[in-house]
């Protein structure tokens, strides 16, 4: 049997065992092409590697110059399609149980203060209310003030939001139930701004008569609804409008700044963990300078010994 077979049979498995996304299934492709193409070259296959060259192959990508995060995340592609090779029979042995994942630095999420946010939701709005925009113009700012105030509400992953149905902005609920990794549903809080904005936009989508398809943001894509690619490139305009760095803001730096804010005002990390969608706790745990940064400001507050408690 080919690597390439290999690797069909592993991605088989992870669309239909574990609901992999199309951009999860994209991304372990990628890894795993690159990998089988270095394995081709030492006239190898899956089934037959071992740990040196493994090994070989990690070391490829450092001098190929690709960070530890994104090593990591390579190594962690073949070490799950080894383990299943392995599992399932289609080799005797799994090679990567005796390598290291390549040491990485902690990387702190990119966040937008509150007053940056504020910003970027004020010009939004703005620009929906020219006088003088045209009809398409003005669904297309009203579309972005509908995408931000549900994101920053909500913390959705951008492939959540993008797909919302049009019943999103019908709901009398102050709730969304969302589908998100793995087919897992959740519930995510709407505040009143967004269910607001959302309920606007719906209403001149169909006086326009563009509300077509099952979609809350229909476009005219593979999908049928907006593209990641197209929300974030129109988000970086609007923060170029609101006199931020375009290149530090997307979808998932406000996807931050939800969590973020969230702890910064006393929220519990396991709280922030649901309504984030993370499984595991780990995954959360990022966002812990926020709480480290809270609880320096409580002690130097509130302890009877602290400069200006004395």
């Amino acid at each position: 049997m080919t690597g390439a077979r290999h690797a069909d049979l592993f991605m088989d498995m992870l669309a239909s065992e574990r609901g992999a996304s199309r951009n999860t299934l994209d991304a372990y492709r990628r890894d795993l092409e690159d990998y089988l193409d270095y394995l081709t070259e030492l006239g190898a296959s899956p089934d037959k590697a071992d740990a040196a060259m493994l090994r070989g192959f990690m070391g490829s990508l450092e001098e190929r110059g690709l960070k530890a995060s994104s090593a990591a995340r390579r190594l962690s592609a073949v070490r799950q399609f080894h383990k299943f090779l392995y599992v399932e029979g289609y080799a005797p042995v799994d090679p990567t149980a005796a390598i290291s994942a390549p040491k990485r630095g902690r990387v702190l999420p990119k966040v937008l203060s509150v007053d940056q946010v504020d910003r970027l939701l004020q010009v939004a709005q703005e620009a929906a209310v020219l006088p003088k925009a045209s009809a398409p113009e003005r669904l297309r700012a009203a579309r972005m003030v509908c995408l931000l105030e549900l994101l920053y509400a909500t913390g959705l992953r951008v492939s959540e939001l993008i797909a919302l149905p049009r019943s999103a902005a019908r709901t009398r609920e102050r709730f969304l139930v969302v589908r998100g990794k793995g087919a897992k549903e959740r519930l995510v809080p709407l505040t009143e701004a967004s269910r607001d904005r959302a309920r606007d936009y719906l209403a001149l989508l169909e006086e326009q008569g563009k509300a077509t398809g099952p979609w809350l943001f229909p476009a005219d894509s593979e999908s049928g609804h907006l593209t990641r690619q197209a929300f974030a490139r129109d988000l970086k305009a609007v923060a170029s409008a609101a006199g931020l760095r375009a290149d530090a803001v997307s979808p998932h730096v406000l996807r931050h700044a939800f969590a973020s804010h969230l702890l910064q005002n006393g929220a519990d990390l396991r709280v922030v963990q649901e309504l984030l969608g993370h499984s595991d706790i780990s995954t959360t745990q990022i966002y812990t300078h926020v709480l480290d940064e809270r609880l320096k400001s409580m002690v130097r507050d509130l302890h009877p010994m602290a400069d200006g408690n004395k």
